[in-house]
C-alpha cells in the first residue's frame, strides 16, 4: 500500500517509528511541504516540554524536524509552566514565521498569550515574551489563529474574542469582536467565499463533546450560531476542534477539520488526531460522516485492499494477551472503545522474536466507537507476530471539585485485522 492515506483515531509514526507527538496543532504549507506544529506531550505530567515540528509531502508520511520551541530557562515557558494550543502563521510582508501559544502555570491561574519568531519554518523559534494589546499582555488561554485572504492574521481566543495582528504580526492592534461564544473554547476559523466560519468546543476538560459553529460575512459580526457541524451525540467524532487548514487537491480547495482525541494521562503515546474534510454550502458547514481512512490526493474515503480476518478478544485482566501471526508489510487492527475501555500494549516481533515496534493504544471513549484502532508503521515485507496485551491502566482525571471523569474499567476489545502485503 503506497498511497497517501490519512488514518483517523490511531497513532501516527514518524521516520523513526516514534509516535507523532503534536497536539492542539496547526498545519502550514510552505513550498511543496506541509508542516505540522503541536504540543509535544509527556505521559506523566501535563507541563511544557516543547512544541514539535513535523513535515510531510503528502499528509501521511511524517518526518520529525525536532522541537520548534524548547522549554525556556525562565519566564512564561520556563520550568513548571504550561504551553498549549501552539499556532504558527507566516507574515507575508516580512517572511517571518510567527508562533503564538497559551502559556500558564500548572494550576492554570496565570494565563498569557506568548509570542515566538523564526526566519525559517523548520528552524528553532526564539521566544519573545507576551503578545501585547494596547501595551499590556493578553491574559487569556484557549486560542487559535486565522489568516485571511489578504494575508492579515488574527488571534482567536476562548469565549469568542478576535484580535487583529499588526502588519508585522508581532502585536495585537484591534479587538475585532468579543463574546461571540460565551463558554466556548478551542476556537478554529476558516473562510469560504464571503462567509467566515468559527468553531468552538464546550468546556469538558479532556472529555469530548458536541462542538458547534458560528457564521458571519464580516469578522466584526454579527455572528450567527448555526449549531453542530457533526451529528448530535457523536461528540464531534470523539474529538475537539483545534484548527482548519486548506487542502488543494483534485482541482479543489477544501477546508479540513483538525481535531484532538485526547488520552489523559498518556497524551504522548496514545492521544490521536481526527482530520476530516468539511462540507460547505453557502452559510452552513458540516462533517456528515466519519472516515476512518481517506485519500488526501482525491479527498475521498478510501477502501483498503485485503480481507478482514477475525481477531476476537475482550479482557480487562492485566497481562491477558492475544497473538496474531502475519506475513506482509503492515497490519491494521479494528476494535471497540467505550466507557469501560483501558490501555493496551501493541507489540510487533519479527521472525527471530525481536521486538521491532511498540505502541500504547487507548480503548476509552464516552460514546462507543467500533473502528480502526491501530495501524502499524510500514515494515519490510516479511513474517511477523502482533501481540496485544491488557495493561490494566485507564484514563481517569478529576475536576477541581473532585468529580471523576474517564474510564470505569480496563477492557481491551478487538474485532478483526487487515494485513497489507
Amino acid at each position: 500500500m503506497n498511497k497517501a492515506y490519512i488514518f483517523n483515531g490511531v497513532p501516527w509514526f514518524d521516520q523513526h517509528g516514534e509516535t507523532v507527538n503534536a497536539h492542539g496543532a496547526c498545519v502550514l504549507k510552505e513550498g511543496d511541504k506541509y508542516y505540522l506544529f503541536g504540543e509535544y506531550k509527556t505521559n506523566d505530567v501535563n507541563k511544557f516540554v516543547g512544541f514539535s515540528c513535523y513535515s510531510s509531502y503528502n499528509l501521511s508520511d511524517w518526518h520529525f524536524e525536532g522541537l520548534a520551541l524548547p522549554p525556556q530557562e525562565q519566564g512564561l515557558l520556563g520550568p513548571d509552566r504550561i504551553g498549549e494550543r501552539v499556532k504558527v502563521v507566516k507574515n507575508h510582508k516580512t517572511g517571518t514565521f510567527v508562533m503564538l501559544m497559551h502559556t500558564d502555570n500548572l494550576k492554570y491561574t496565570d494565563p498569557c498569550i506568548g509570542l515566538a519568531t523564526c526566519d525559517s519554518i523548520d528552524g528553532t523559534f526564539k521566544f519573545q515574551g507576551p503578545l501585547l494589546f494596547e501595551g499590556k499582555p493578553i491574559r487569556m488561554w484557549d486560542m487559535g489563529t486565522f489568516v485571511d485572504e489578504d494575508g492579515t492574521a488574527y488571534l482567536l481566543v476562548h469565549e469568542g474574542i478576535i484580535y487583529r495582528l499588526s502588519d508585522d504580526g508581532l502585536t495585537a492592534v484591534e479587538k475585532v469582536a468579543e463574546n461571540i461564544a460565551p463558554g466556548g473554547e478551542s476556537p478554529a476559523m476558516f473562510r469560504h467565499g464571503d462567509n467566515y466560519f468559527m468553531m468552538f468546543s464546550n468546556k469538558t476538560s479532556w472529555e469530548r463533546n458536541d462542538n458547534y459553529y458560528f457564521v458571519s460575512n464580516s469578522l466584526h459580526g454579527p455572528w450567527n450560531k448555526r449549531g453542530l457541524f457533526c451529528p448530535k451525540g457523536s461528540l464531534t467524532y470523539n474529538s475537539q476542534c483545534s484548527f482548519v487548514f486548506s487542502l488543494e487537491a483534485d482541482g479543489k480547495t477544501i477546508p479540513v477539520y483538525m481535531g484532538d482525541r485526547w488520552s489523559f494521562p498518556r497524551q504522548a503515546s496514545s492521544a490521536t488526531q481526527v482530520w476530516l474534510p468539511i462540507e460547505v454550502k453557502e452559510d452552513t458547514c458540516s462533517i456528515s460522516e466519519y472516515w476512518s481512512v481517506w485519500a488526501s490526493e482525491s479527498i475521498s474515503q478510501a477502501v483498503l485492499e485485503g480481507m478482514d480476518k477475525p481477531l476476537p478478544f475482550r479482557s480487562n485482566e492485566r497481562g491477558d494477551s492475544v497473538c496474531y501471526a502475519f506475513e506482509g508489510s503492515q497490519i491494521m487492527v479494528y476494535g471497540t472503545s467505550d466507557c469501560h475501555g483501558g490501555y493496551a500494549e501493541f507489540a510487533i516481533y519479527d521472525g527471530t522474536d525481536e521486538l521491532i515496534h511498540r505502541a500504547i493504544i487507548d480503548f476509552y471513549s464516552l460514546v462507543p466507537d467500533s473502528s480502526m484502532k491501530y495501524v502499524s508503521p510500514k515494515l519490510p515485507h516479511g513474517s511477523y507476530t502482533l501481540k496485544v496485551g491488557v495493561i490494566g491502566e485507564n484514563g481517569v482525571w478529576y475536576k477541581k471539585d473532585g468529580t471523576q471523569f474517564g474510564s470505569v474499567d480496563y477492557f481491551v476489545t478487538l474485532e478483526s485485522v487487515k494485513v497489507c502485503t
